[in-house]
C-alpha cells in the first residue's frame, strides 16, 4: 500500500500496468499488410484483368501456374490478418463489456481463420488440379 505522499511519479506508479505491450507490435503489423495488400491488389487486379473474357480452361491454366498461386495465397494470408488486426482494433474501441468483448475477438479470429482457409483450399485445390 502506497500514500498519497509518495515520492513515485504517476508514470512510475502506473509501469507494467495497463497495455499488454503488444501494441507497437499490432501497429508494425497492420501497416506492413496494408502496404502488402496494395501490392498483392495490384497483382491481383491485374491477374484479374487478363482473365477477362478468357474461357474457363484458360482461367484455370493461369490460377494453376505456382507463381499465381503463391501471390494469391500471399494475399489471402496478407488479407486475413489485415482484416483481422483492423476488426479487433474496431472491437477493442466500441465494446465495452469485457465478456463481449473477449466473445467478439475469438470469433473475430475464428472468422478470419475460415475465410483464410476457404479461399486458400480454393486456390491449391486449381494448383494441384483437384
Amino acid at each position: 500500500m502506497h500514500s498519497n505522499s509518495s515520492m513515485r511519479t504517476p508514470l512510475s506508479r502506473v509501469r507494467g500496468l495497463g497495455s499488454a505491450k503488444s501494441g507497437t507490435g499490432h501497429f508494425w503489423l497492420q501497416r506492413v499488410t496494408a502496404v502488402s495488400n496494395l501490392i498483392l491488389t495490384v497483382i491481383f487486379l491485374g491477374i484479374v484483368l487478363c482473365l477477362v473474357g478468357k474461357p474457363y480452361p484458360a482461367a484455370i491454366a493461369l490460377l494453376s501456374h505456382p507463381l499465381v498461386a503463391i501471390l494469391m495465397l500471399l494475399f489471402i494470408v496478407s488479407g486475413c490478418i489485415h482484416m483481422r488486426l483492423g476488426m479487433q482494433v474496431v472491437i477493442e474501441d466500441y465494446i465495452h463489456g469485457e465478456g463481449a468483448k473477449i466473445a467478439a475477438v475469438m470469433a473475430n479470429t475464428f472468422f478470419a481463420i475460415a475465410v483464410g482457409a476457404a479461399c486458400a483450399y480454393a486456390v491449391l485445390k486449381l494448383s494441384f488440379g483437384g
